[in-house]
C-alpha cells in the first residue's frame, strides 16, 4: 500500500515540473489544471505518512481553490442555478453530524474545569476580535474585505481545532467542551462583536445575523442531538460518513466563495494571505501565553491556544453569504481557511513530538522518589 502513496508523490513531482514550466512560458490556462493536479496528487501522496497526514485536507482545498479561480464560472452557477445558495445548506448538513457525534457529557469539562473554560472563552471572543480590528487599520482594506476579516475573528472555534488539540496531546475533552460551549455562544456574541468592530465598515443587522447563526448553527445541531439520543448506537455508518461529508462541503463551500470573489482575490489575495498568516499566528500566541498568565496546565493552554487561533471559516462564510457580500466579506473566511488547517497541523505535529513540560516535570519527581 505504501508503495502506491510512493507513486502518486512520484507523479506530484513530475506534475510541479510541468506545471513551472507552463507558468513561465505563459500558458496559465494549462498552468491552473496542471497545479491543480499538483495539489490533488500531493494531498493523496501525503496521506501515506502520518506525519504529512494532516496536510491532506488543505492540500485538497487548494486543489478546489486552484480550479474555482482558473474557472471561476463552473463554481458559480449551474444551468441558472447560483452555487452560492448550497453554502448554507452544507453548513447546516456539516452541523447536524456535528450535534449527531455530541451529547451531554460533552459540557462535562464545564464542571469539572469551570476556570478554564471561562479563560478559554474569553481568550477566543476577545483576542481574534481585537487583532482582527487592528490589521484591518494597519493594513487599510477596503470595508467590506475589512468586515470579512473581523467577521472571522468573531467566529467560534471550528472542529478542525478538535482535531489539532488530540495530534498535539493537548486537553481533548476540554477542546470539545470550548467548541460546543462557544458555538451555543455564537448567535448572541459574533453579531455584538461584529457590531462593535464593523459596525463602521458595513451595515449590521443584529437580529439578522442573530437568526442566520441560529439556523446554521443551533437547529441543526439541536437535531444531531436528537437523533443521537434516539438512534444512538443504530447508524455506525453515519459516524464513518459525516467526517467526510464535513470535509467535502466545507472544501466545496471555500471552492464557490472563491470562484465568486476571484477578480478582488487576484487584486490583493497575496496581502490577504499575509494577514491572514498574523491572525492565526497572534491567536496561538496570545491563547497559548494568554493562560500561561493564568497559571492553567500545559494540555489545558495548548487547547486554547488551537480554540483561538483556529475559527469556523464555514460559519463565517455562511454569514458573509446570508449578507449578500460573499464575494467580499467572505473572502477572508475563504483564505484563512486553509492556512488554519496547515499552521495547525504543524503546530500539532511539533506538540506531538514534545510532552507537556509540567508532564515531564511529574514523570521525573515520580522516578526520583
Amino acid at each position: 500500500m505504501k508503495s502506491i502513496y510512493k507513486y502518486i508523490l512520484g507523479a506530484a513531482a513530475i506534475l510541479a515540473v510541468a506545471t513551472a514550466y507552463f507558468y513561465f512560458t505563459g500558458q496559465f490556462s494549462t498552468f491552473g489544471i496542471l497545479l491543480t493536479f499538483f495539489f490533488l496528487a500531493l494531498s493523496f501522496g501525503f496521506r501515506g505518512h502520518h506525519v504529512t497526514k494532516g496536510f491532506s485536507f488543505a492540500l485538497l482545498i487548494f486543489a478546489g481553490v486552484t480550479m474555482a479561480m482558473t474557472y471561476p464560472k463552473m463554481f458559480t452557477s449551474l444551468g441558472g442555478f447560483e452555487l452560492n445558495a448550497l453554502i448554507v445548506p452544507l453548513l447546516q448538513i456539516i452541523m447536524f453530524g456535528m450535534g449527531t457525534t455530541m451529547s451531554l457529557k460533552d459540557f462535562g469539562e464545564v464542571v469539572k474545569s469551570p476556570r478554564a473554560v471561562f479563560i478559554g472563552l474569553v481568550c477566543q471572543f476577545t483576542i481574534m476580535p481585537l487583532v482582527g480590528a487592528t490589521l484591518v487599520f494597519l493594513f487599510k482594506f477596503p470595508p467590506e474585505i475589512a468586515a470579512g476579516v473581523i467577521l472571522i475573528g468573531s467566529s467560534p472555534s471550528g472542529l478542525a481545532s478538535n482535531v489539532m488539540a488530540y495530534i498535539g496531546k493537548a486537553n481533548l475533552a476540554l477542546s470539545v467542551t470550548l467548541t460546543t460551549v462557544a458555538t451555543l455562544l455564537a448567535p448572541f456574541v459574533t453579531p455584538i462583536l461584529m457590531k462593535t468592530f464593523g459596525g463602521q465598515l458595513i451595515p449590521i443587522d443584529l437580529w439578522g445575523m442573530m437568526w442566520s447563526i441560529i439556523k446554521i448553527t443551533i437547529l441543526p445541531i439541536a437535531g444531531g442531538l436528537i437523533f443521537n439520543k434516539l438512534f444512538h448506537g443504530k447508524t455506525a455508518w453515519l459516524d464513518k460518513a459525516m467526517p467526510l461529508v464535513s470535509m467535502g462541503g466545507i472544501a466545496l463551500i471555500i471552492t464557490i466563495i472563491t470562484a465568486a470573489g476571484r477578480d478582488n482575490l487576484l487584486t490583493m489575495g497575496a496581502v490577504l494571505i499575509l494577514v491572514g498568516l498574523i491572525h492565526n499566528l497572534c491567536g496561538y500566541f496570545f491563547g497559548y501565553w494568554g493562560c500561561r498568565i493564568f497559571k492553567l496546565d500545559e494540555r489545558s493552554c495548548r487547547t486554547i491556544a488551537f480554540e483561538v487561533g483556529m475559527q469556523n471559516a464555514g460559519l463565517a462564510s455562511g454569514l458573509a453569504n446570508e449578507m449578500g457580500k460573499v464575494a467580499t466579506v467572505g473572502l477572508a473566511p475563504a483564505v484563512f481557511g486553509p492556512m488554519m488547517n496547515i499552521t495547525g497541523s504543524i503546530l500539532a505535529s511539533h506538540w506531538h513530538k514534545n510532552s507537556p513540560k509540567d508532564e515531564k516535570a511529574s514523570n521525573m519527581e515520580t522516578a526520583q522518589e
